[in-house]
């Protein structure tokens, strides 16, 4: 008897350090979500500069950077409403369906309508339905666990992973069909595939809907159903006037909104590898490899590779530094590093640019390796400051003012998009040399600000307190 109740009890506790099924299916659907986005977003630069007998728009670079800018800030911004409206009015996973729907459209609106009036409509559509699927499938994720379940964070890292999955299969089957598919129109003019792989990142979006709605009552069951104002427990007293921000929760936004201004900066400068990285790469960049001519979005697939690679490495260092008697790096560190590698990232571009030159009708073509050593070191970067960005948010916000605080740092991630546009569109007037030397040095610099304020922000973030607080008793 004993032993049947040690046994059940074994495979109980096995069962629980197991994760849900439901995760590998929002693994699934986020993966094929992401195959949409980047998938487009690796050629859109591209397809709005080439000419219209290639299958293009035909805008100018200045212009087509802008209108990147301000597609991929928009993108960061609808969130903030979407998860709004869904709190308010509906379940988690219908306003999944209504964003992945939106965006499926989005992309066959690109496919269908070659045009400008096409190509907004589609960017509109695919903004619209991005606000309604990007932050309420990670709030999914999270709802599939207890608020202290131990699985949590490693959950949220297998997430992580199928974004970077979709994220590098997608910039290469979008440039392999640009690349090489073409149709011959009633004049007899060879069109390049930009309409296909449109139409390849709609059906993607559409397999990762359909996946999703078959077999979410099969493994969510109700989680997700009804909207979170639907859920919440009124409080015991309404009427009690809420208590002002103490001293430490006040430093504690304070050191929030000292560094989203950084991220501001970081992102800004990683943005460019969907802007000038791309128009650089096309002109300048020597892509032939024994006689095969490599597509210029494949190159976008090479910071999710990197991460694929050395997130587990990168991951594995830092919990190796906190066993030591010294400890992990500070998160305000941390961040500084990443500014530094981001910089780093843009002076490996700086001699490139000098061999080159800035000439397109006469261009001087670079090795690869000077862009991939620039992704790889982006990556490092992104690696060392993007995974505790939201981390942070959501362990120091005051309670009062946690979702304020989380749109702050959405809105930081919009603005950083949109700044990135523009300071690409700077090329047309400056050339690369002048933005890639002063993107690098504004980095390095900021990183090194970072890091001489980082004991003083580390002194106002009152750690201690938050993990005596949260520890069980």
């Amino acid at each position: 008897m004993e032993n049947t109740i040690n046994e059940n009890s074994e495979a109980a506790t096995k069962k629980k350090q197991k994760h849900p099924k439901g995760l590998f299916l929002l693994f699934i659907t986020e993966m094929w979500e992401r195959y949409s986005f980047y998938g487009m977003r690796s050629i859109l630069v591209l397809y709005l500069t080439a000419e219209l007998f290639s299958g293009g728009l035909g805008m100018d670079n200045e212009s087509a950077l802008m209108l990147y800018g301000l597609y991929t800030g928009l993108v960061y911004f609808t969130p903030l409403i979407g998860g709004y409206l869904t709190d308010k009015l509906m379940g988690l996973r219908t306003a999944i369906t209504i964003g992945g729907i939106t965006m499926a459209l989005g992309d066959f609106s690109l496919f269908a309508i070659q045009s400008e009036w096409g190509l907004y409509l589609g960017l509109i559509l695919l903004i619209i339905g991005n606000g309604f699927f990007k932050p309420n499938i990670s709030t999914l994720v999270g709802e599939l666990y207890s608020k202290n379940d131990p699985r949590k964070d490693s959950a949220f890292t297998i997430f992580y992973m199928g974004i970077n999955l979709g994220a590098f299969i997608s910039p290469l089957v979008a440039g392999f069909i640009y690349a090489n598919w073409f149709y011959s129109n009633t004049g007899g003019v060879e069109v390049f595939g930009f309409k296909y792989a449109f139409l390849a990142s709609s059906i993607g979006m559409i397999i990762g809907q359909v996946t999703f709605n078959s077999l979410s009552k099969k493994y969510l069951g109700d989680i997700g159903t009804k909207p979170a104002a639907a859920k919440a427990k009124p409080s015991l007293d309404e009427t009690v006037k809420p208590k002002p921000l103490s001293r430490q929760e006040k430093q504690r936004t304070a050191v929030i909104l000292i560094l989203a201004c950084f991220t501001v900066m970081f992102w800004a400068g990683f943005e460019q590898a969907g802007a000038s990285f791309t128009l650089y790469t096309r002109d300048f960049v020597d892509r032939t490899i024994f006689g095969y001519e490599v597509p210029v979005s494949f190159f976008q697939s090479l910071n999710p590779l990197f991460i694929l690679l050395l997130a587990p490495i990168v991951s594995a260092i830092w919990l190796k530094l906190s066993r030591t008697k010294r400890g992990d790096f500070a998160i305000p560190t941390k961040m500084a590093f990443g500014l530094i590698l981001l910089g780093a990232g843009f002076m490996v571009m700086v001699p490139a640019v000098m061999m080159s030159g800035s000439n397109e009708a006469d261009p001087i073509k670079v090795s690869m390796m000077f862009m991939i050593v620039t992704y790889l070191l982006h990556t490092l970067g992104e690696l060392a400051l993007s995974p505790i960005g939201l981390s942070l948010v959501s362990k120091m916000a005051p309670i009062k003012i946690a979702s304020l605080l989380m749109g702050v740092w959405f809105l930081s991630n919009a603005a950083a998009n949109y700044v990135a546009g523009y300071i690409a569109s700077l090329t047309t007037k400056f050339g690369y040399l002048e933005i890639f030397m002063y993107l690098g040095l504004s980095a390095v610099v900021l990183g090194v600000v970072l890091l001489l304020i980082s004991k003083p922000l580390q002194k106002l973030m009152h750690l201690d307190e938050i993990e005596n607080a949260t520890k069980p008793y």
